[in-house]
């Protein structure tokens, strides 16, 4: 815990990529019947933007960490936003992106509807309760708990904040708090940079921001 949470950010022991999260294929199939059980759950909240995407960077920190448990790294960050279909819709944005977002209680029930996402959909694929249990501990809490609580916790939480460096993200989750991307993208750099826990995601990050920001010309649009 003292490692993960106060001295920051970990250095990476694996190979860290830093080019456009687009150019990465997925070819391997690996997860493909746990999407499929999930897919109504990808059509809330931009998930089937935010989910795949944030998955990718979860790859790229898993061979940054070699050293993580891939698999249990990989289903915890496909399924850590499941809950989002599970609560009222109407409250999403006036309640989890507005005011004070942070504690707001939907950002709470959203962890907790994902835990029992994990619990129904993952015990018919093969996942022993063990794991489905290791699965449930990273989501719940994984907005709203000040500290990881494992490497994997670490990387699942770097992946969920890495995807908003993407362009896709920025167009998406700028939206979601009112902001135009210069103002959203000023605050990635200030704001979310700080948060992330490994070096791999810092580095990540920064690659990405300067890309995105040259690509929307947040320079000039602001």
């Amino acid at each position: 815990m003292t490692t993960l949470n106060e001295t920051r950010p970990l250095p990476a022991t694996g190979e860290v990529n830093t080019g456009p999260i687009a150019l990465d294929i997925h070819e391997d199939g690996e997860l493909d019947r746990l999407w499929a059980a999930v897919v109504p759950e990808t059509r809330a909240r931009g998930n089937d933007i935010h989910l795949p995407i944030s998955l990718s960077f979860a790859r790229r920190l898993c061979d940054a960490y070699p050293e993580a448990d891939r698999t249990l790294v990989l289903v915890a960050t496909l399924l850590h936003d499941t809950g989002w279909a599970h609560v009222d819709k109407d409250k999403i944005i006036s309640d989890g992106f507005r005011g004070d977002w942070r504690k707001a209680d939907i950002r709470y029930e959203h962890e907790r509807e994902g835990c029992a996402v994990a619990r129904r959909v993952l015990p018919s694929l093969g996942f022993a309760e063990e794991f489905i249990e290791a699965v449930c501990l990273i989501i719940d809490g994984h907005d709203t708990r000040a500290v990881a609580y494992s490497l994997e916790d670490a990387l699942m939480r770097d992946a969920d904040r890495l995807w908003r460096f993407d362009h896709a993200g920025i167009a998406l989750a700028s939206g979601w708090f009112d902001q135009d991307p210069a103002r959203y993208t000023d605050r990635l750099e200030t704001e979310i940079i700080p948060e992330l826990i490994t070096q791999a995601a810092v580095d990540m990050a920064t690659a990405d921001l300067a890309r995105s920001r040259k690509l929307l010309r947040t320079e000039v649009l602001r």
